[in-house]
């Protein structure tokens, strides 16, 4: 097992530095991908990935083009630097990094499945994207007949990366925010199994999302009606898979 980081970059500037610490802390090589941020955001990245050229790889993009996108690419240049495994985490300081080793250890014991972060939320957690992501949870599991993804929407997780790459070159996964959700749904669907990790996940005060509500909206509920149109024919398939399941 070869693990690294991926980390999608968009204007934040001022966390992705303890960020990057954490995981040159912990050994892992890290690719930077800026996805179009602003010049004092860009000028950040340049001097981290100049601190460190070995283990740090800056990838830019010339415009926002999206979380997924950005993670499209990241993925994609890790697999051909030759890593085996890439962790996502987001930039913006949301999740625990003390909690990378414990990742990185799981992948390690199971490195055919996808390692998921499962939030436990504080008291930072706005009330609106506390009970938002339950719509989403009901569609998953209504979209792969299970309930393996608990869920979905969490930014921090490692990939198997030959499999998802595998799956980014054939199939066309959102760019945006709705990226976490689909890549997990068809990960499940090309019979790829996950681990469920409980982590901790804050929202700090003044920190900057960049969740615009009514274009994401619109994009997960598109993805959701195109994952239930595939869920569909490919239900016979998911039913006789849990059948084998239950029956070993």
């Amino acid at each position: 097992m070869t693990p690294c980081a991926v980390i999608p970059v968009y204007n934040h500037g001022d966390t992705v530095g303890a960020v990057l610490a954490a995981l040159r802390g912990q050994g892992l090589p890290c690719f930077i991908v800026d996805d179009g941020s602003t010049p004092a955001c860009a000028q950040v990245l340049d001097a981290l990935a100049a601190a460190d050229p070995v283990h740090v790889q800056l990838v830019r993009l010339p415009i926002n083009s999206g979380k997924g996108a950005a993670m499209a690419v990241g993925l994609r240049t890790a697999l051909a630097a030759g890593h085996s495994h890439a962790l996502q985490i987001d930039a913006d300081g949301q999740h625990a990094l003390t909690d990378i080793p414990l990742f990185v250890a799981q992948a390690e014991r199971e490195p055919d499945k996808v390692i998921c972060g499962c939030p436990i939320y504080d008291d930072s957690v706005p009330k609106a994207r506390l009970y938002g992501r339950y719509a989403t949870h009901v569609w998953v599991w209504i979209n792969t007949l299970s309930l393996e993804i608990r869920d979905s929407m969490c930014g921090f997780r490692i990939y198997p990366l030959a499999e998802t790459v595998a799956l980014l070159d054939t199939t066309h996964i959102g760019r945006r925010m709705d990226f976490d959700t689909e890549i997990l749904v068809r990960l499940v669907w090309r019979g790829m199994h996950l681990v469920n990790l409980p982590t901790r996940v804050l929202y700090p005060r003044g920190g900057i999302s960049h969740f615009r509500v009514f274009r994401d909206n619109v994009l997960i509920s598109a993805m959701h009606a195109r994952l239930f149109v595939g869920m569909l024919w490919r239900a016979p398939m998911l039913i006789a898979r849990r059948w084998t399941r239950a029956a070993r």
